[in-house]
């Protein structure tokens, strides 16, 4: 039984690393239309992304968009904290 919990914790965390891609790479488009600085910008200045998101990102679906990019990162740090703290025990 143990072994199905795992593949299945290890199935979400692979979806929701696949919808933070995804809409990563929609936020990334969207800084080099800006411009090729706000891309290379968003590309290689660690947090500069979520600056980016959270000011200057200009979208009809923005929060979505946004929420798909934060959300599933929060999500899987609360997911393999529970499993690490399972393991403990």
């Amino acid at each position: 039984m143990e072994i199905a919990g795992g593949l299945f914790i290890v199935a979400v965390m692979g979806i929701l690393g696949l919808v933070s891609s995804v809409c990563g790479i929609i936020v990334l488009i969207s800084a080099f239309q800006d411009g090729m600085v706000e891309g290379l910008l968003c590309l290689f200045i660690p947090f500069y992304i979520l600056y980016y998101c959270g000011w200057i990102f200009d979208h009809e679906k923005r929060a979505l968009i946004i929420t798909g990019f934060v959300g599933p990162v929060f999500l899987l740090i609360v997911i393999q904290t529970i499993t690490f703290v399972s393991s403990l025990s």
